[in-house]
């Protein structure tokens, strides 16, 4: 437990970057998004699966370049029809190469590069940008309360086969860890949109949880505990960002379609 929150405190100065947000903002995620598929593809290797790491470096590229050079939402049509072409070529050399090399292939990009790149769409909102800090205050919010909440409280396993160390009452203390840490954000800083980060930090905590059990059940079927040991006591940077993939989309699609 001391080493997890001693990591948890060195990550703290990171929160800098949603401060700044804008290319610095965008510097980070895509430099997270190339180290966390790389640690993905690495899992996929323990399995005797090779996926193509050049076509997820450049689904990256492409992926931030049109964000900078373009506002037209054709291109990312073209992109997303560029990442499933490029997966499937790389079968092409059909006695090298397995069913599962390519299928991992894609799955990398759209679950590590494609997810994680809703925090910079977040961040590019205008006048709700500031909601950027929800996907964080929700992602790690709900783990750390998860966390404790759980190993002073926890007594019914939520989900034994995937994650035997998680309980019921640990996952319902990060739910409301969510939601009161939300809530206190928006009662600081943006008063008028209390009721929307709580229904936030509502949805965060649930999704934030479901982001966190698809990354046990890959490391799981993948053989592996962690997917890295960048940071002492939580693994690599995947796992440390996992729930962020799942809440930093929810949040982006909540403005798009709720706020508008």
């Amino acid at each position: 437990m001391k080493t997890r929150i001693l990591s948890g405190l060195i990550m703290v100065p990171l929160l800098a970057v949603l401060y700044f947000g804008g290319y610095v903002l965008m510097l980070a995620c895509f430099l997270i998004g190339v180290m966390a598929v790389r640690e993905f593809y690495h899992g996929f290797e323990a399995m005797g699966i090779k996926p193509c790491y050049n076509a997820a470096y450049a689904a990256i590229l492409g992926l931030y370049a049109i964000n900078m050079f373009t506002k037209d939402y054709h291109w990312y049509m073209i992109w997303f029809f560029g990442c499933v072409l490029i997966s499937l070529l790389y079968l092409f050399k059909i006695e090298e190469r397995k069913l599962e090399d390519g299928l991992a292939t894609i799955t990398g990009i759209f679950y590590i590069v494609f997810f994680s790149y809703h925090v910079l769409l977040v961040d590019q909102t205008g006048e709700y940008s500031i909601l950027v800090w929800l996907i964080v205050l929700t992602a790690f919010g709900t783990d750390v309360m998860a966390y404790f909440t759980g190993v002073f409280l926890g007594k019914h396993k939520l989900c034994p086969k995937i994650s035997p160390k998680k309980t019921i009452e640990g996952s319902i203390g990060g739910i409301l860890g969510s939601v009161i840490l939300c809530g206190l954000f928006s009662w600081i800083f943006i008063p008028r949109l209390l009721i929307h980060c709580l229904i936030i930090g509502l949805l965060g905590g649930i999704i934030s949880q479901f982001g966190d059990l698809t990354a046990s059940i890959f490391k799981r079927k993948m053989g592996i505990k962690d997917y890295g040991n960048l940071i002492p006591g939580h693994g690599g940077i995947l796992d440390r960002f996992d729930s962020v993939l799942f809440t930093a989309p929810m949040v982006y699609y909540y403005i798009i379609l709720i706020l508008g």
